[in-house]
């Protein structure tokens, strides 16, 4: 029986031949065929039916993952110290990430060297600077309909997190409505499963206009976008994460990583920290030695809001998609762009894809064009890989420091040297949980 290519492999395909079939364009002279048929013809229909599908769910997305998100976080309150650590773990090493993120992205500079500024069809909005007073008012909508309608996004956040955290207060009465919010969520999630289907064919298309426009000098600066979100991803690894694990849990890094190697080849062969979750959960408490009662809440909930690679790549890409533009990013975009991210990492689902449909919630808070995200999208599956290892990573740095605070931590089973004993099963699961995940590709 023939094996299916996986979709990462057939987006890799279309990016390949999509910027091959670009530049053959690009050295034909122009004439009715080429610029009527192909690249404002065929190639801007595909592609812009792609990028129109990634628009249309962005609104649902937020405001539905969010919802569920925060009812979820609602249950905090009853783990009490551990809730709050966890919380302030995750949410502070997000806007870490995402800081990093821009001060790298501003010392490489992706986007200089690609000039697509002719091809704004309107000027962006976020030349206007508004006082920062006005900015944090605007935040709590007056009418959220209008808000939703208007695809205005801090304000939509701010309302789900808002329900959300209601509907956790409640519980009990609001648990129709949370089952409610639930079925909308896994119904969203496979419309975005659906759309990535046909995600090699816009990538073709997109790629394929961009380089017949631009030519071969899109390359570089690609290369170079590559190359910001991994030094980023691993700086934020090997200091951040390693640095709270080292510091303040007085553990060994590198035995960390032995420990962990199981859960992160998952991780960057299905690109899916959810579909990972089973291997983390299990690799943490037996690998790691934290208590099942840590490790069951902090490590389902960092799948849910820490998504700190995500967050890395919308920082990164955000740079990127502004210097190819030829826009200026004001102290305040920056501001929002951080604040955004942080808060939009709370319904962040752990599959495959969302992540760039997020980052068009953060393209659309400062006004940034939509459509830049045709330019990473092709490459964003191996960068998506990376990052999920950087997710998980998070969440068992905070799962491991959060337990040895509360005395939920066994040391010598993290320093045991028993993976042949007591891991059998694991190592023999390994290819199920990566099977069952790569369902999600």
């Amino acid at each position: 029986m023939k094996k299916r290519m996986s979709l990462t492999k057939k987006i890799l395909v279309g990016l390949i031949l999509g910027a091959l079939f670009g530049l053959i364009l690009n050295k034909i002279p122009s004439d009715f065929i080429k610029n009527t048929i192909f690249v404002n013809g065929i190639l801007k229909l595909v592609g812009q039916i792609f990028i129109n599908s990634i628009k249309m769910l962005v609104v649902p997305l937020v405001f539905v993952s969010l919802v569920c998100g925060a009812s979820a976080i609602g249950d905090v309150k009853k783990l009490g110290r551990v809730g709050v650590k966890t919380l302030g773990f995750y949410m502070a090493t997000t806007a870490v990430a995402i800081t990093l993120a821009l001060v790298i992205a501003k010392v490489i500079n992706p986007g200089i060297g690609l000039d697509l500024s002719n091809v704004l069809k309107q000027e962006p909005t976020i030349g206007t600077a508004k006082p920062l007073v006005e900015v944090i008012t605007d935040m709590v909508p007056q009418n959220p309909i209008a808000s939703l309608a208007n695809g205005s996004m801090l304000q939509i956040i701010v309302f789900a997190l808002f329900t959300g955290v209601t509907m956790a207060l409640i519980r009990e009465k609001a648990e129709p409505v949370i089952n409610i919010f639930n079925s909308l969520n896994e119904i969203i999630m496979k419309m975005v499963k659906l759309i990535m289907l046909i995600a090699p064919y816009g990538v073709f298309a997109l790629i394929a206009k961009t380089f017949a426009t631009v030519g071969f000098e899109a390359m570089f600066p690609l290369l170079k976008y590559m190359l910001a979100v991994l030094l980023a991803l691993l700086i934020h690894a090997l200091f951040t994460y390693m640095g709270v694990l080292g510091l303040l849990g007085r553990l060994n890094p590198i035995k960390f990583f032995k420990n962990m190697g199981s859960a992160m080849s998952v991780a960057f062969s299905t690109a899916s920290s959810s579909g990972t979750l089973p291997l983390t959960i299990e690799t943490v408490e037996k690998k790691c030695g934290v208590s099942k009662n840590v490790a069951s809440f902090t490590l389902p909930l960092g799948a849910t809001i820490n998504m700190d690679g995500t967050a890395i790549m919308q920082g990164v890409a955000v740079i990127f998609i502004s210097q190819v533009y030829g826009i200026d990013l004001s102290i305040q975009a920056i501001l929002t762009v951080i604040f955004t991210a942080v808060l939009a990492s709370v319904g962040t689902a752990g599959v495959p894809g969302v992540g760039l449909i997020t980052l068009s919630m953060v393209l659309t808070s400062v006004g940034l064009p939509v459509e830049g995200i045709a330019l990473i999208i092709g490459i964003d599956r191996l960068l998506d890989m990376c990052r999920t290892v950087v997710n998980i990573t998070g969440d068992a740095v905070c799962t491991i420091v959060v337990a040895k605070s509360e005395g939920e931590f066994d040391e010598n089973v993290y320093y045991a040297e028993n993976e042949s004993i007591e891991y059998e099963g694991l190592e023999n699961n390994k290819e199920t949980f990566s099977n069952s995940a790569s369902e999600l590709i």
